[in-house]
């Protein structure tokens, strides 16, 4: 008997395995161990998109007429709406009290000017900017000063603000073995009409995919380093601004998503600019809750700005 004679319930058992593998990879990401090229963090980075793989297999059991294979397909389809289901809702979360918006402009940004002009049009009362060269950073003071008359930069990241800042201290979020002139994070107190806010900026180390996995080994000792601060913040109100190389589900960035509000109900992918597949660009925050994330048009950065709204905790 060939295989197109079989009966439809004895078709389409491999495509059925497959759907139940992908219905327990989508559940139980965080028991795939990251001893090995960190391939859990790997999986968890791009880990929506495994839902991709539902649409294929249903049309590949459609094909084979599996009768077996198209009711194991509703198992990885129900995990995936209930991990990621609320992320594509539109509905109002409410008004803020303010927005956020976070950019690394790239440090081969050819038109800063241009760039400052596109994040004041979204009329933030913050702007974070990452990956400032000694270049471009007088373009974007001066695009910047009329709307944002506060400012402070550490390194190769700065603060924009609509309200008045103090308390501007450079944040060691250095790795081992991380020469000292590396200088990727700030900590400062935003006095706002609402009180004061601590505001973090912070750009992690990289991460690079390669045959042996995921890289991330300083990512993850950077992400702890800063989660120790947030942890240790006086105020009770702290904004976080950066590009943290990955994104919220991968656990490598625990110790600073577990002590935020990470607005992990919105995609908004930021990365790379001209196909987004990841938002690594993130705003959270303590004690307030971010109604919702955005990102904003591209500009000359190889990433695009996220825009959040901000509602601080009464």
């Amino acid at each position: 008997m060939g295989a197109a004679d079989r009966s439809p319930w004895a078709r389409g058992r491999v495509l059925a395995s497959l759907a139940v593998l992908t219905a327990g990879l989508l559940a139980f990401h965080s028991a795939v161990p990251n001893t090995v090229g960190r391939l859990g963090s790997l999986l968890e980075t791009f880990l929506p998109w495994l839902g991709l793989t539902v649409p294929l297999l249903l049309v590949l059991a459609l094909l084979r007429r599996s009768t077996i294979a198209l009711p194991a397909l509703l198992l990885p389809a129900a995990v995936w709406v209930h991990l990621f289901g609320g992320r594509l809702e539109t509905g109002d979360g409410g008004a803020p009290d303010f927005v956020a918006v976070q950019h690394n402009v790239s440090d081969e940004n050819t038109d800063p000017a241009g760039t400052a002009a596109a994040l004041i049009e979204a009329a933030p009362d913050l702007v974070a900017l990452e990956e400032l060269t000694s270049s471009a950073l007088p373009v974007y003071e001066t695009a910047l000063v009329s709307d944002y008359p506060f400012h402070a930069v550490v390194g190769t990241v700065g603060i924009w603000s609509k309200h008045p800042l103090s308390g501007i201290r450079p944040l060691d979020i250095r790795p081992e073995g991380i020469p000292e002139d590396w200088s990727r994070g700030m900590r400062s107190t935003a006095r706002t009409p609402w009180g004061d806010i601590a505001v973090y900026v912070a750009h992690l180390p990289s991460v690079r995919i390669g045959w042996g996995g995921l890289s991330a080994g300083r990512r993850d000792e950077s992400a702890g380093l800063l989660g120790d601060a947030i942890a240790a913040e006086r105020l009770d109100r702290v904004i976080l601004l950066g590009d943290l190389n990955s994104t919220v589900d991968d656990r490598g960035l625990a110790p600073v998503t577990s002590r935020m509000d990470s607005a992990g109900r919105d995609f908004a992918f930021s990365w790379p600019a001209a196909f987004p597949v990841a938002r690594i660009d993130h705003v959270m925050a303590r004690s307030a809750t971010l109604t919702d994330v955005r990102t904003l048009p591209t500009t000359g950065s190889d990433h695009l700005p996220v825009a959040a709204g901000i509602r601080l905790d009464r």
